[in-house]
């Protein structure tokens, strides 16, 4: 099966972990056993629980023990519906220097509303393997305008980018660039082509011609106005408009942290209030973003086994899984001395922590089922 990184001569890598995301509650793991089995044989399903309620966290690991069977249940069950919900499939990435990077990230913003996730795979796809794209939404599942894709290479990444960037999509022309870490971030709202700009912290060392001379050196000012009060004394922040964006970002980038005598400047684009509430929401998208990319595969390691019996302790809980691989941590909580019933078991791979729930779930130590 060619897929679209084989034309654009990217390197192949082979997938048998796939993880399905927007799962209902109550879509349990017999449930995705029965959509997935139809493709291939199945080494194992875990649907991500909280540790202590032990609801669904809504979303689920599927490993097929083909990587073909994988890539087929990729490429024709990615938004299918089960319980009334699509799902989400994303190739599972195990190099982790390549989860963290951003590199192959790109974000798509002036998204229009009828653009879902399923179309927005359907447009990126073309440029090589996709690992995950979703569009935000809010609160009554109304796309936000912007989304995020993953792919599996850099080039692909770069493609889509230099590709799509300024494309119309359903009417609206989009923006794409590079994805950015909240850190990292400068303004990636340049592409709304903003020509104004708040100036800020200079207090009253500032009128309005020696502000313009200072910007004039950026570009054309068209507008400069400091802000008074009503005893006529600065307040210390001015917006001005330059005749186009770049020069209104060569100002930014230029006069942000400017010193003017002991004061330094805040340079930013222009934000009316609403625009600036939207920031702050992208903002935390982006974190919220970065926190699923980096913990992604953290709890594959880590088992969470319930109902042990009494006379179940570390070292025995610790013998009774060993045999699946190698455990860095075996711990029966307990309080009192007395065992609370449950406790925890974490493995050096991803691979014997399926297998160890595969063997072990359900099966009985002591006078209990685990």
């Amino acid at each position: 099966m060619a897929s679209s990184s084989d034309l654009l001569g990217a390197p192949i890598i082979s997938y048998t972990s796939l993880r399905v995301d927007n799962l209902h509650p109550d879509v349990n793991e017999a449930m995705l056993f029965d959509k997935f089995a139809s493709v291939g044989p199945i080494s194992s399903i875990r649907v991500f629980r909280n540790i202590i309620t032990r609801r669904s966290l809504g979303y689920a690991e599927v490993n097929f023990q083909l990587a073909a069977d994988a890539e087929y249940a990729f490429d024709t069950m990615n938004f299918d519906l089960l319980h009334g919900r699509p799902l989400r499939i994303m190739r599972c990435q195990r190099d982790s220097a390549l989860c963290k990077s951003d590199i192959t990230k790109v974000f798509i913003e002036n998204l229009d509303e009828r653009i879902d996730d399923k179309l927005l795979y359907d447009t990126f796809s073309a440029f090589g393997n996709v690992l995950s794209c979703k569009i935000m939404t809010d609160e009554n599942n109304q796309s936000k305008g912007y989304g995020f894709v993953h792919f599996e290479t850099q080039d692909a990444a770069d493609n889509a980018i230099q590709k799509v960037n300024g494309m119309s999509l359903a009417d609206k022309k989009v923006h794409v660039s590079r994805l950015m870490s909240s850190n990292q971030q400068v303004d990636v709202d340049g592409a709304r082509q903003l020509t104004n700009i708040f100036i800020n912290n200079f207090g009253d060392q500032l009128d309005e011609e020696k502000l313009r001379e200072i910007l004039s050196k950026h570009g054309k000012v068209l507008s400069c106005k400091i802000e008074y009060d009503e005893s006529g004394h600065s307040k210390g922040f001015a917006f001005c408009s330059f005749e186009n964006p770049k020069e209104a970002e060569e100002a930014v980038q230029n006069l942000n942290g400017y010193s003017i005598g002991d004061k330094q400047l805040w340079v930013g684009r222009f934000q009316t209030k609403s625009e600036q509430l939207s920031e702050i929401t992208r903002k935390k998208d982006l974190q919220r973003q970065e926190r699923m990319n980096k913990y992604q595969n953290v709890n594959l390691y880590n088992l969470y086994i319930s109902n042990l019996d009494d006379t179940i302790d570390d070292e025995r809980l610790k013998k009774e899984f060993s045999k699946f691989g190698t455990i860095t941590s075996a711990k029966v909580m307990a309080e009192n001395g007395r065992s609370r019933g449950f406790g925890f078991v974490s493995f050096s791979t991803t691979d014997e922590a399926a297998k160890a729930i595969t063997e072990m779930n359900g099966s009985f130590v002591g006078s209990k089922p685990l």
